[in-house]
């Protein structure tokens, strides 16, 4: 029989594994993961995002040795290495289908092979309007895509009959350097258990609060999200896996508020699907003329945490620390940085690229170009969060305190906005300029800026 070769990327399960399932049913099955930085070019993996693609891979390499298979690994660019490997073993070749732009490139120079829909919920070209068209816009979509739904239920791992590949060369993984050492900064990610068991555990364990989500989710002082992200990013678990597993334990009804993220995850795919270039190029073309500052000073600011806004500054000392921010801080500290800052949304884009462990091409530009105003769908431009309001708003003091220990002193009504806290500051020992920053701009000034900037491109 033929040899069934299964080309892993960011799809790093066994279970409900739509191309695994195919090869398993047609001949022995071999196993293949390629480290590409060569075809996504710019978009090559980030830092953090590899410390968890090592922890992965060793996941997914020790279920597949327990079945009796082995997890072959070649580093370099992937169509290539995909196409002579499928030629030495004389191969078929399996692979799920993916949409970021680089996949296509992959998937053409790999040469033959049968692509499988598991990354989505649906096929994005699969949900079109009445007349035929594509969708830009959300919540349109996502009504048309409920008509689609429930998704399938998901597949158990297959009874596959694993090829004898030990002869076959393949890399060590501990030889790709994915984990940091010098520094090793990913001492606060140990909070997370990549690999598939891991992403079992979370749905496990957010199915006991799903029923609380909508309540809970816009609070960072609260665990009301779900932390999966990381786990879908990576695939070791299946957007169809996680529907079920929440609608299962609460409902359908109670679970749509988060049913509608992973929506929203979707309708990522759906615009990449439809502009490749989503990540670099505005959606709105008017923004290609935005006159954004050349601030290195106030990015670095931004990106450690010092801009004298603690709920921006406790979002990104979260991320910084444990590689993942609460949601609402990601548009309250996006926000901050294209409106408040008038920096351009690409290179907050990119930080987060770099330190997130759920960098996801198709969300992150999704989600930047929503809060910047210039994606096909977005948020408009004069939607300027204003980060003092937004702090009281979704209490979050507690979270402030944990991020922003400098603060921890200060009671609720003074920690937002520190620098109006007077005698209040004085007592709880904290100097502005000393033990944490003056705000880098005001509030009041930025929005005015950044409203004419916008009229300024608008009047062109």
């Amino acid at each position: 029989m033929t040899t069934q070769l299964v080309w892993f990327r960011n799809d790093l399960r066994l279970a409900d594994h739509a191309a695994l399932i195919a090869a398993a049913a047609r001949g022995p099955v071999a196993a293949l993961f390629v480290l590409d930085d060569e075809t996504p070019a710019a978009w090559r993996m980030g830092a953090a995002q590899r410390w968890w693609l090592h922890h992965s891979l060793a996941s997914l390499s020790r279920s597949i040795a327990e079945r009796g298979g082995r997890l072959m690994l070649r580093r370099g660019r992937a169509g290539p290495i995909v196409k002579a490997l499928a030629g030495e073993l004389r191969a078929d070749v399996h692979c799920l289908v993916h949409h970021e732009p680089w996949a296509a490139v992959q998937e053409n120079e790999a040469g033959p092979l049968t692509r499988h829909h598991g990354d989505t919920l649906a096929p994005p070209a699969s949900v079109l309007s009445g007349t035929g068209g594509r969708y830009r816009i959300f919540t349109p979509w996502w009504k048309r895509l409920l008509e689609q739904m429930p998704p399938p239920r998901p597949l158990p791992v297959p009874d596959a009959r694993w090829a004898n590949v030990a002869a076959v060369a393949s890399d060590a993984l501990e030889a790709w350097g994915l984990l940091p050492t010098a520094p090793d900064w990913a001492g606060g990610f140990a909070e997370w258990q990549p690999g598939e068991a891991g992403a079992a555990s979370r749905v496990a364990d957010f199915a006991r609060r799903a029923a609380r989500y909508d309540d809970t989710r816009n609070l960072p002082a609260v665990e009301g999200t779900s932390r999966l992200s990381p786990h879908l990013a990576l695939g070791e678990i299946s957007a169809n896996a996680a529907w079920h597993g929440i609608a299962d334990a609460v409902g359908e009804g109670a679970a749509e508020p988060y049913l509608r993220e992973l929506g929203w995850r979707d309708f990522g795919r759906n615009i990449i699907d439809q502009f490749p270039d989503h990540g670099d190029v505005p959606g709105r073309e008017a923004f290609t003329r935005f006159p954004f500052r050349d601030d290195p000073a106030g990015f670095k600011a931004w990106c450690r945490g010092e801009t004298g806004y603690p709920i921006v500054d406790a979002g990104m000392r979260q991320l910084w620390a444990t590689g993942w921010m609460h949601n609402r801080v990601r548009m309250i500290a996006a926000s901050f940085l294209v409106k408040h800052q008038l920096i351009d949304w690409r290179e907050g884009e990119r930080w987060f690229w770099d330190t997130l462990l759920d960098a996801d091409y198709g969300s992150n530009s999704l989600g930047w170009q929503w809060v910047m105003g210039s994606g096909v769908d977005s948020s408009p431009f004069n939607r300027i969060f204003a980060p003092v309001g937004q702090s009281q708003k979704f209490a979050a003091a507690d979270y402030i305190r944990r991020w922003v220990p400098e603060l921890a002193r200060l009671p609720d009504e003074a920690i937002h906005a520190p620098w109006e806290a007077g005698v209040t500051l004085v007592r709880a020992g904290v100097k502005l300029g000393r033990d944490y920053p003056a705000p880098i701009v005001s509030h009041e000034a930025a929005r005015t800026r950044a409203l004419a900037a916008f009229a300024a491109v608008r009047g062109q």
